[in-house]
């Protein structure tokens, strides 16, 4: 495979992001090794925020080093929209955010433009005077507690997924019937899924045992939890981009060679079926983490 399916995540050039992170934001020197071996291994696709701190400024300065602007797409976000805003606030506001965000990454035209919360997808027809000036090629949303109908009206949407989060499995199969691109984040749940058992925060810990049952299962199938984490979401047809953010070029280069080997063989998967259950959002949605460790 040529890596065509994979997305590169930058939230790490911006913020120190993950429950598993301990290195915090890559050097300028990593940024530019990862996106010059991401575009060696076929990756054409990036993604960014304008809420992900310097991520859209770091990634427009070593992409323009690099000579590399005009050979990938860029999807990026609006910053979240402040509650209560009026339409007229909220069009100054998201053309302030998208034309800062164009200035940020050095491009005169975003591949996909996509609100950062499903809250503020009702202001999609702003989002469509954008794309008619030709400043986006799609709009969307990026989900992440809900499905608002405006969802389906999306060319783009971004998800949350994962070997234990099945939450938008049936959404992402009518959108994409209908035509929508769906990228998938949060490969590795943020790193919990791979960082070590006793590091798992308490209120978490409930999904200790599912972990380990996957992690068995990796093991008859002669492959590492990773991969077999990984090749999960390549096993899903409909969803056209996995989103992977690393921290290093070497993990980048491990997520490439994980989807050379593409999908789980039908056996495997129904085995993973078999021993995740549907679990609560507490547990699998990480905008929920802060509160369940309060309760």
């Amino acid at each position: 495979m040529s890596g065509s399916r994979l997305v590169l995540g930058t939230v790490q050039f911006g913020l120190d992001y993950g429950i598993a992170n301990t290195s915090g934001k890559p050097s300028a020197e990593m940024v530019r090794r990862i996106l010059t071996r991401a575009y060696e291994c076929g990756i054409r696709k990036l993604d960014t925020a304008a809420a992900y701190g310097e991520s859209e400024s770091v990634l427009g300065r070593e992409l323009a080093v690099l000579r590399l602007l005009d050979k990938v797409k860029i999807i990026s976000k609006v910053a979240p929209l402040p509650p209560g805003i009026s339409e007229s606030e909220a069009e100054k506001f998201i053309m302030d955010s998208l034309e800062k965000s164009l200035a940020n990454l050095g491009v005169s035209q975003l591949e996909a433009v996509l609100f950062h919360r499903e809250a503020d997808l009702r202001f999609l027809p702003i989002l469509r005077k954008a794309q008619a000036s030709g400043l986006i090629r799609k709009a969307g949303v990026s989900l992440d507690g809900g499905i608002p109908d405006d969802a389906y009206d999306c060319e783009a949407v971004q998800v949350p997924g994962n070997i234990l989060d099945r939450r938008f499995l049936s959404f992402i199969r009518k959108a994409h019937a209908n035509g929508t691109e769906i990228y998938n984040r949060s490969v590795y749940l943020q790193g919990l899924l791979v960082m070590p058992e006793e590091k798992i925060p308490l209120p978490l810990r409930e999904l200790v045992p599912y972990r380990r049952e996957l992690e068995n299962l990796a093991r008859e199938a002669g492959i590492a939890p990773a991969e077999l984490y990984f090749r999960y979401l390549l096993s899903i047809p409909e969803i056209d981009g996995v989103l992977t953010g690393v921290d290093t070029a070497e993990q980048l280069e491990y997520n490439n060679s994980v989807a050379a080997a593409g999908g789980l063989p039908g056996e495997i998967m129904d085995k993973i079926w078999q021993v995740v259950p549907e679990l609560p959002e507490k547990l699998i949605r990480p905008a929920l983490w802060a509160k369940n460790q309060r309760a």
